[in-house]
C-alpha cells in the first residue's frame, strides 16, 4: 500500500509539473504565435482581392494547412523528439550530431567522455551500415565539416535576427491597432498621432528591462494573459463561426488551394508571404526547448494553441464571407461590439508579450554556441534553481534591445518589419529540417524511405514559402539577412580563430622527454603550494608552462594542468565532472585534470568550492590508481610464480623490467591519454585479496604531501594570450586574425571572470601564439 501511495504521488506531482510548465509555455513560447490572427488576412489580402468564395476559401485552408504541417506534424512530432537531453535549438542538434561524427572543427574529444553517462550513444539497428558511411564521409570530408558549421551558425544567426525583429514588431504593434480599429478609435488616433514610435520604445525598454527576473517568472506573470487571449481567440472565432457562415469548415479539403492559385496565379504566390506569418515562432517551440519539458510545449500546443487559432482563422474567414471588404482590418471587425474594448486592450498587451519566444530562445542559442566555441565568452546569469536552461544573458539583453528601438524607429511601418520578418522566420526552419534529416540518418537510423519523405514533405513546403518571401528583400527583407551575416562573420570568426590557436597549441607543446632532463625538481626549485595552470588542451604539455619556468624563481610542489572543456552533452553530472591522469613520473607530483562541463551547464561554483571538488577528485584518483597498481602487482607475482627463475632475470622478461617494477606509475602512463575519472568506483571491481593488502606506503606520502601542499594554499597560472597570423599568411587571414579575432578577444569576457578566478591568487604571464 506504501508503494502504491508513493507512486500515486509521484504521478500526481509528475502531471502537477507538466501542467503547470504548460501554463507557463503559453506566456513564453506561443505568445507570438498567437498575435498571427491580428495581422495575417490584412496581409494576405493586401496581395490578392476578394472577389468569390474561392478567395476566402483558399486562404482559409492555406493557414489550416500550414499550421497543420509545419508547427503540428513537424515540430510537435518530430522535431521536438530530436532534443538533446531535454535541450532544443540548432546548436544542440550540432551537439548531437557531433557525439555519433566527429565533426567538431575543435579537436578536443577523448575516448573517456563517451563514457558520459549523458553521452547515451544508439544501440546498432539494421540501417547501420548506411550510418556508419554517412559517419565516414562526414568525417574525413573537411568540406563537408565546415559547410555543416556554417549552416548551424547560420540557423543560429537567424534566430537572433529573429530575438530583434520579433520586439519590434511586437512593440510597434500600436501601429496595427491605430491602422486597423476603423472609427471606433479616432481619438485614439488623435491622442497618440505624431508619437506612435516613442510609444513602442517605452514598450521595448519595459520588455526588456524585466528579462533580468527570468524566463520561469516572467512566463507566470504572462501565462494568465496569453490564456486569456487563447480564449478569447477560440470564442470569438467559434462566434462568428456559427453566427455568419459555417460553410467556411469546406476548407478542410484542400481541392480550395489548388483552386486559389488557379485563380489568382502570381498574385497568390505573393500572398504565401503573408500567409506564412500564421506560423511566425514556431521555431521558438524547439529552440525554447531549455526552459521547459518537451510534454510541456507538446501539451499546450495540440490541445490549447492549434484548437484556439483554427477557431480564430475559421472565425475570421466566416466574417469575410459576409464582410469582404473588412479585408483590411478583420480582427477588430470581427469582434462584437460589446467585447471590442476588452479584447483591444487584451490584444495590446499580447502583442507586447509576444516577444517573449524569440528573447528566451536566443538566450539559449547564444550560450549554446559559448559552450561549443562559436561565440565570445560572455556573463551568464542561472535565474531558476529547478531548470538549469533558465538563463539570462545580460550583454545580449540590452544588445538586442538597441537594436530593437533602431528598427522601430527606422521601419515606421509594420509592413515592412513583417516582410523581414518571414526571412528569418522560414530561413530557421529550413535549417532546422536539413539538421534533423541528418539526425535521422545518422543517429535515429530510420528507413530510408521515411527519411526522404521528412525533407520532401516539410523542405517543399518551406522552399515554396521562400521563394515567396525573397521577393520582399527589397522591401525590408533585407534586414534579417543584414543581421545574420554579421553574427554569422562574428562566430565563424570566433571559431577559426579558437580552433587556429588549439592547433598552434598542440605543435607547440612540451615534449616529456624535455621534462624528464630537467628531473623532478622540473631544474628550479619547488615550494609547497598548489599551482593551477589552465590551459585549453586535453592532453600533453602547454608551452604556457616553458614560459612559467623561465620566469619564476620557484615552481609550486604540486602542478595541476586544468583544462576547461565543454563536451557536445547538456549537463555531465558532478560525480562525472573531473577527468584526471599523471604527468610524468610519480615523484614530479605533476598531474592533468580535464573539468568537463556539457553545454547547459553554467559555472555557478566559486573558486574554493571548485578548489574543494578538484582535491576531492585528486586524492580519489590517487587512491584509485594506488588500487590499480596493487591488482597488477599482485598478478604479476602470480605471473612469476608460475615460471622458471631464469625468467625473471630483467634482460629475459622483455616486457617488465626492474626500473619499471621501482617505478610502477610511469608504466604506460607517460603517454596514456584515456585518463581516469575520479568518479569511478573502485572497490567492488577488487578481489578481496588486492582489497586485503596494506595500501601503498608512497601513497600515504604522496597524500600528505598533498595535504601540504593544500595548506599553502593554490595558486592559479594563468596566460595573458596574444593571437597573431604568421607573417607568411595570406592577407584576409592576417585581417581576420589580427584585427576582428584579437578585436573580441580583448572585448569578451576575460579568463579570469570566466573561470571564476580569484584575482588575489593569480600569475600571468604573456605568451604570443602564431598561427
Amino acid at each position: 500500500m506504501e508503494e502504491e501511495d508513493k507512486i500515486e504521488e509521484s504521478s500526481v506531482r509528475l502531471l502537477t509539473s507538466v501542467g503547470s510548465g504548460a501554463f507557463q509555455t503559453l506566456g513564453v513560447v506561443y505568445g507570438d504565435m498567437g498575435t498571427s490572427p491580428l495581422y495575417v488576412y490584412s496581409d494576405v489580402f493586401s496581395k490578392v482581392q476578394i472577389e468569390t468564395e474561392i478567395d476566402v476559401l483558399g486562404a482559409l485552408s492555406l493557414v489550416m494547412y500550414t499550421i497543420t504541417l509545419i508547427p503540428l506534424a513537424k515540430y510537435v512530432f518530430v522535431v521536438l523528439k530530436a532534443n538533446d537531453n531535454g535541450e532544443g535549438g540548432t546548436f544542440a542538434l550540432y551537439s548531437l550530431i557531433s557525439r555519433y561524427a566527429k565533426v567538431n572543427m575543435l579537436p578536443n574529444r577523448q575516448p573517456a567522455d563517451e563514457q558520459i553517462s549523458s553521452f547515451r550513444l544508439k544501440l546498432p539497428t539494421p540501417e547501420l551500415e548506411r550510418a556508419l558511411q554517412l559517419k565516414d564521409i562526414l568525417e574525413r570530408t573537411s568540406s563537408l565539416k565546415t559547410l555543416l558549421l556554417l549552416l548551424v551558425l547560420m540557423g543560429t544567426s537567424l534566430i537572433i535576427g529573429d530575438g530583434i525583429l520579433t520586439p519590434a514588431i511586437s512593440g510597434s504593434g500600436f501601429h496595427i491597432f491605430v491602422e486597423h480599429t476603423h472609427g471606433r478609435t479616432i481619438f485614439f488616433m488623435d491622442l497618440f498621432a505624431g508619437a506612435l514610435v516613442i510609444v513602442s520604445i517605452i514598450i521595448l525598454v519595459a520588455l526588456f528591462s524585466i528579462q533580468r527576473f527570468g524566463t520561469g517568472k516572467v512566463g507566470f506573470m504572462f501565462a494568465p494573459v496569453l490564456a486569456l487571449w487563447f480564449f478569447s481567440l477560440g470564442s470569438i472565432g467559434l462566434y462568428n463561426l456559427v453566427k455568419y457562415d459555417i460553410s467556411v469548415v469546406r476548407a478542410f479539403n484542400p481541392i480550395y488551394i489548388y483552386l486559389f492559385f488557379k485563380k489568382n496565379g502570381k498574385d497568390a504566390w505573393s500572398a504565401l508571404g503573408g500567409c506564412v506569418l500564421c506560423i511566425t515562432g514556431a521555431e521558438a517551440m524547439f529552440a525554447d526547448l531549455g526552459h521547459f519539458s518537451v510534454k510541456a510545449i507538446q501539451i499546450a500546443f495540440t490541445f490549447v494553441v492549434f484548437p484556439c487559432l483554427l477557431l480564430a482563422y475559421m472565425g475570421q474567414a466566416a466574417y469575410l464571407m459576409k464582410y469582404p471588404d473588412s479585408a483590411n482590418r478583420i480582427f477588430y471587425d470581427s469582434v462584437p461590439d460589446s467585447l471590442f474594448w476588452p479584447v483591444f486592450v487584451l490584444a495590446a498587451l499580447a502583442a507586447m508579450i509576444a516577444s517573449q519566444a524569440m528573447i528566451s530562445a536566443t538566450f539559449s542559442c547564444i550560450k549554446q554556441a559559448m559552450a561549443l566555441g562559436c561565440f565570445p565568452r560572455l556573463k551568464i546569469i542561472h535565474t531558476s534553481r529547478k531548470r538549469m536552461g533558465q538563463i539570462y544573458i545580460p550583454v545580449i539583453n540590452w544588445f538586442l534591445m538597441i537594436m530593437c528601438v533602431v528598427v522601430v524607429s527606422i521601419f515606421q511601418s509594420t509592413t515592412d518589419i513583417a516582410n523581414a520578418y518571414g526571412i528569418a522566420e522560414v530561413g530557421v526552419m529550413l535549417v532546422s529540417s536539413t539538421l534533423v534529416t541528418i539526425v535521422m540518418l545518422l543517429i535515429w537510423q530510420t528507413n530510408l524511405l521515411l527519411v526522404l519523405c521528412f525533407p520532401l514533405v516539410f523542405g517543399s513546403v518551406e522552399l515554396l514559402y521562400m521563394s515567396a518571401v525573397l521577393s520582399k528583400i527589397a522591401e525590408g527583407g533585407w534586414l534579417p539577412l543584414a543581421f545574420a551575416s554579421v553574427f554569422l562573420c562574428v562566430m565563424y570568426i570566433w571559431n577559426y580563430g579558437s580552433v587556429l590557436k588549439y592547433r598552434s597549441e598542440v605543435r607547440e607543446k612540451i615534449s616529456m622527454d624535455f621534462l624528464l632532463d630537467l628531473g623532478s625538481t622540473l631544474g628550479t626549485v619547488r615550494v609547497p603550494g598548489i599551482g593551477l595552470l589552465y590551459n585549453e588542451l586535453v592532453q600533453g604539455i602547454p608551452s604556457i608552462f616553458g614560459q612559467f619556468l623561465l620566469s619564476l624563481p620557484a615552481i609550486h610542489s604540486t602542478i595541476v594542468f586544468v583544462c576547461i572543456k565543454y563536451v557536445p552533452v547538456p549537463m555531465v553530472r558532478l560525480e562525472e565532472r573531473f577527468l584526471f591522469r599523471r604527468v610524468g613520473p610519480k615523484d614530479y607530483h605533476m598531474f592533468r585534470c580535464v573539468a568537463r562541463y556539457g553545454y547547459k551547464d553554467v559555472r555557478k561554483e566559486d573558486h574554493h568550492v571548485f578548489e574543494q571538488l578538484l582535491v576531492a577528485s585528486l586524492e580519489k584518483f590517487l587512491r584509485k590508481e594506488a588500487q590499480d597498481l596493487a591488482l597488477e602487482r599482485n598478478l604479476l607475482e602470480s605471473d612469476l610464480d608460475s615460471v622458471s627463475v631464469a625468467s625473471r632475470d630483467p634482460e629475459a622478461s622483455g616486457s617488465y623490467g626492474t626500473e619499471e617494477l621501482k617505478i610502477p606509475l610511469m608504466h604506460e602512463r607517460r603517454f596514456d591519454e584515456s585518463g581516469t575519472s575520479a568518479s569511478e568506483e573502485t572497490t567492488s571491481a577488487l578481489p578481496s585479496s588486492v582489497m586485503a593488502l596494506d595500501e601503498d606506503p608512497s601513497l600515504e606520502y604522496e597524500l600528505s604531501a598533498l595535504r601540504e601542499a593544500i595548506d599553502s594554499g593554490f595558486t592559479y597560472l594563468l596566460a595573458h594570450g596574444d593571437v597573431r597570423a604568421k607573417k607568411k599568411s595570406f592577407f584576409l587571414k592576417k585581417l581576420v586574425i589580427n584585427y576582428f579575432y584579437a578585436f573580441l578577444r580583448r572585448n569578451c569576457r576575460a579568463g579570469a571572470a570566466n573561470m571564476s578566478v580569484p584575482h588575489m591568487n593569480i600569475l600571468q604571464v604573456g605568451m604570443t601564439y602564431m598561427v
